[in-house]
């Protein structure tokens, strides 16, 4: 089970989150603070899972941008890899090459993507926390192409 799904820059800085279990939001910060420099301190030939307190990391590095997921214990690693892999396909179709900036821009756009991925979830922006369901965004809402 998918725990959380984090977009990174290479200088650490979170540009997207969004979280499957409550966590409180100090919690939050460090967590994010902690993943985030587990991930950016290894090399390029170093596996990509990370075993991490209760649960696990896996990440992939494109261009700036860092895709971290924690998941639990049980969850098949490969499959989560290859499925960030198959996420940054689809946005790359729709930026052509997805970048930072696209991330911080169109936020919305990015949990819409995600969404079809997910059940009911928390989302964590830089706005604040909102609570998420399928039927909120959609083509044709503000902020989609």
């Amino acid at each position: 089970m998918i725990k959380f799904f984090l977009m990174v820059n290479k200088q650490g800085q979170t540009r997207l989150s969004k979280y499957y279990e409550h966590v409180d939001i100090n919690k939050r910060t460090l967590l994010e603070t902690e993943v985030i420099k587990s991930c950016l301190s290894r090399s390029n030939e170093q596996c990509s899972f990370i075993e991490y307190k209760d649960f696990k990391l896996i990440y992939r590095q494109y261009a700036a941008l860092f895709i971290v997921v924690g998941v639990n214990d049980t969850e098949n690693e490969m499959a989560i890899y290859e499925f960030i892999h198959n996420f940054v396909e689809v946005l790359d179709e729709y930026f052509s090459r997805v970048s930072e900036l696209d991330v911080s821009f169109f936020n919305t756009l990015f949990h819409s993507t995600w969404s079809p991925y997910q059940t009911g979830s928390c989302s964590v922006t830089q706005a604040g926390v909102q609570r998420c369901d399928h039927g909120s965004l959609h083509p044709g809402s503000p902020g989609l192409k």
